[in-house]
């Protein structure tokens, strides 16, 4: 081989090597462009992944605070219902002690009324007897008015209510 043939091969070989040069730097900056929007994209998730985990510290944040709110509520709630509840029993025993008491008032009036009303129809009786002996007058119908008043106590007794027209019509019978 010439000198000639020899410096054109190696001409073809350098224009080779140039254009396989050129084509690794075009290949070269699209992988240099590539790794860019790559970085961006790094960047872009790595903000997001910041945001995400603010984003969780503040959830935890209001999730400890919702949990401690629920406790403090729950804990009110508990200790208001435990307030009602004991004056609930409170006025419940007050209540049955008032209600004893005011019954045990209502029936001790009740029994005083009774005795008292059952007193003087007594000492109307012994009144009446009294006058009927003076006069030397002791007619049969005294003994059934006797009757009468001895019924009307058994009738009080077992009803504890008074009945006025009764009363009214056997002080009429001792008028007559």
């Amino acid at each position: 081989m010439t000198n000639a043939e020899t410096i054109t091969k190696l001409n073809n070989a350098l224009n080779t090597l140039i254009k396989a040069y050129e084509e690794l730097q075009n290949d070269n900056e699209g992988l240099k462009a590539r790794i860019n929007e790559l970085e961006d994209e790094v960047l872009d998730l790595e903000s997001a992944k910041e945001d995400l985990e603010l984003s969780k510290m503040d959830l935890e944040s209001n999730l400890t605070e919702l949990n401690d709110h629920t406790e403090k509520d729950n804990s009110n709630i508990s200790s208001m219902l435990g307030k009602i509840e004991s004056l609930l029993n409170t006025s419940d025993s007050e209540e049955k002690t008032s209600n004893n008491s005011s019954n045990n008032n209502v029936q001790n009036t009740h029994n005083n009324n009774h005795n008292n009303h059952q007193k003087k129809d007594d000492k109307l009786f012994e009144e009446k007897k009294i006058e009927k002996q003076e006069e030397g007058k002791e007619p049969n119908s005294f003994d059934n008015l006797s009757v009468k008043v001895e019924e009307k106590k058994e009738e009080d007794s077992n009803s504890n209510k008074i009945d006025l027209n009764r009363m009214a019509s056997l002080l009429n019978g001792f008028n007559n």
